[in-house]
């Protein structure tokens, strides 16, 4: 039974509107999907395609119908669920990158969305120098009776892998550098123009000698931030020697690495450009073996932004990528589709980072 307070309608009990105080129910069992239908003064297939997250409801429908779930707490079963739908209800996220922080992140902006709909998340990591790469995520996909799957770079790279999950009937949304897909099949950040920003930022400094540590070769993201940092340096009239240009691996050990070979020739930069914060805290260990003192000495830029980059000392400048919100957006625009059973437009999802100055930026030493 529910009480509230009310009034006669001709429609029947409807809570009362006292705008002194908020509308409030007390449930004396638990409260079941016709409660909502019955306070809402809705249809039961109405909250139920609220519930299910269909685009196909007025948001004050929606609004109205979200309130009262909340107040009285009602919980819809999660088989019943399913079995009404013939969703799983479960999303997937596929990986292969070596940036552990990346991972959690982008995880997290995922499960925040999934939560929110009621989707619970399989994690999958997985080796694409496996021939059997693709076929082995499709295996994982039909397992587990995924409704749908994010994909993270690299993974989201390769075109095949994303045809055969399509061709399995599971939705895919792509975390990309470049406009791969169709807009409703991916987010799209461009790390291009943030990596520009970088090429100004230390050209307005000063620097002309400038080192540069890039991606590995096989992400996209490593080519576009070298597009983009590369040729806004030739805008201001700077060419990169090879000689000045190494790759790393986006891993810590490969920016120490890099940075080694940079530091170590007569040469060295006053500046280095490293593609992700994890290659730049390399950068500060070969640099303070070697003595030199950032930023006095040389200059340090890394990407991303992780919750590394405000922890170092000196705190480091950096390429402030939205990563938890791309895995939000992703997994957003996944469960519209599901909904929508990609009846819906659904439009372009794409992301510009931009540069944080911190601490180890500053004008080459005189």
């Amino acid at each position: 039974m529910v009480e509230s307070k009310t009034k006669k309608t001709k429609q029947g009990v409807q809570p009362a509107t006292d705008a002194a105080a908020p509308l409030t129910w007390t449930l004396k069992r638990k409260p079941t999907i016709n409660d909502v239908a019955r306070l809402a003064e809705v249809s039961k297939k109405t909250v139920s395609r609220v519930i299910n997250q269909s685009p196909f409801v007025k948001d004050d429908t929606r609004e109205k119908i979200d309130a009262i779930i909340r107040q009285i707490g009602y919980a819809p079963d999660p088989q019943a669920r399913g079995l009404a739908s013939q969703r799983s209800f479960l999303l997937g996220l596929v990986y292969d990158n070596p940036n552990a922080q990346y991972i959690v992140n982008i995880q997290n902006g995922v499960l925040e969305a999934s939560r929110k709909a009621g989707y619970e998340l399989v994690v999958h990591p997985c080796d694409r120098s496996n021939p059997r790469f693709a076929a082995d995520v499709k295996r994982f996909v039909e397992r587990q009776k995924l409704d749908g799957v994010v994909l993270l770079p690299p993974v989201s790279e390769n075109n095949a892998l994303a045809e055969t999950l399509a061709e399995a009937g599971c939705r895919v949304v792509r975390i990309v550098a470049a406009p791969l897909d169709q807009p409703a099949n991916t987010v799209v950040y461009h790390d291009w123009k943030a990596a520009g920003e970088v090429a100004d930022h230390l050209v307005d400094l000063g620097h002309r000698a400038i080192g540069f540590i890039t991606g590995p070769s096989f992400y996209r993201s490593a080519h576009e931030r070298a597009r983009g940092f590369i040729d806004r340096l030739a805008a201001h009239g700077i060419t990169l020697p090879p000689e000045r240009v190494v790759e790393g691996a986006y891993t810590f050990e490969s920016g120490d690495a890099a940075a080694e070979t940079l530091l170590g020739r007569p040469d060295r930069p006053t500046a280095i450009f490293a593609s992700n914060d994890e290659m730049a805290a390399g950068v500060y260990k070969a640099a303070y073996r070697r003595g030199l003192v950032i930023p006095r000495d040389l200059t340090v830029i890394g990407f991303d932004d992780s919750a590394l980059a405000s922890r170092m000392c000196p705190t480091l400048s950096t390429v402030r990528s939205p990563i938890r919100d791309m895995g939000r957006m992703a997994a957003e625009k996944l469960i519209a589709r599901i909904a929508a059973g990609d009846a819906a437009p659904i439009g372009a999802s794409e992301v510009v980072p931009h540069l944080l100055v911190r601490e180890s930026s500053a004008a080459p030493a005189t």
